[in-house]
């Protein structure tokens, strides 16, 4: 092994040993694993968080290059990737994402603290129409929440 290899690995693992555990994700798939068997958006949220219910507000959510009818609902042009963009200026310990067009309710699930920026951009696949939603666990015990019904197009063409 060459010096620098050396030093580098040391360097390396010196600086992952000093990383406190708040800041390490925890792996929601092994510690809460009905979370991901749920097919179901109530039962997905329950399974995470002990409950259900949510307060709609907080939370902004829009499905990006997405058209709006006039009952405000979502036309996907391509249901292979749907861009969801969310944020919050709620502290936050958890923000998560469930829909309800896929066998599986939950899409992902991130950890945040105090430092963590709550502006989030993603790409799902819903090969149906249903519904998105935006689940924030507050610092204070709460579950804050928005929705979006989103129309997925058959054939790409918005029709």
């Amino acid at each position: 092994m060459q010096r620098r290899e050396f030093l580098s690995l040391t360097l390396g693992a010196l600086v992952l040993a000093t990383v406190p555990a708040s800041v390490r994700a925890e792996d929601f798939r092994k510690s809460r694993p009905a979370v991901w068997e749920a097919h179901n958006i109530d039962d997905a949220v329950k399974a995470m968080y002990g409950s259900s219910a949510t307060t709609e507000s907080g939370v902004k959510l829009s499905c990006a290059n997405v058209s709006f009818d006039s009952g405000k609902m979502a036309t996907a042009a391509n249901g292979s990737a749907i861009p969801i963009d969310f944020s919050t200026d709620i502290d936050a310990k958890t923000v998560s994402v469930y829909q309800s067009a896929n066998p599986e309710a939950a899409v992902i699930v991130f950890t945040a603290n105090k430092y963590s920026v709550h502006d989030y951009s993603i790409k799902i696949k819903m090969g149906n129409p249903g519904t998105v939603k935006v689940v924030v666990e507050g610092t204070d015990g709460k579950l804050y929440s928005a929705t979006q019904e989103i129309n997925v197009a058959k054939g790409g063409c918005e029709g």
